[in-house]
């Protein structure tokens, strides 16, 4: 079963999965405000996105849509990443 969010995994850099994540909320709202932090473990890379729409009912349809949780309130997905080298982690 493939996601939305699958999307993500081949982005490049932290510019391209803001903007990715951008795109992919858009039919469903515009995003009010949106955290990304990369993590490397064992050379395994992984996005953490932590975001929040302008509405709990635009939240609430991509909850449905794209199966993921909220934590602290906010939207979150952890987005395993394809193993190509990330160009900036700011």
């Amino acid at each position: 079963m493939t996601s939305p969010l699958d999307a993500l995994k081949t982005c490049t850099d932290l510019n391209h999965l803001r903007t990715t994540l951008h795109a992919l909320c858009a039919p469903f709202g515009a995003v009010a405000e949106l955290e990304i932090f990369l993590i490397e473990q064992a050379g395994h890379h992984q996005a953490m996105c932590f975001w929040r729409m302008q509405s709990e009912k635009e939240e609430a349809r991509i909850m449905q849509a794209w199966g993921v949780g909220r934590f602290g309130g906010e939207l979150v997905a952890v987005v395993d990443l394809e193993p190509v080298a990330l160009n900036s982690t700011t």
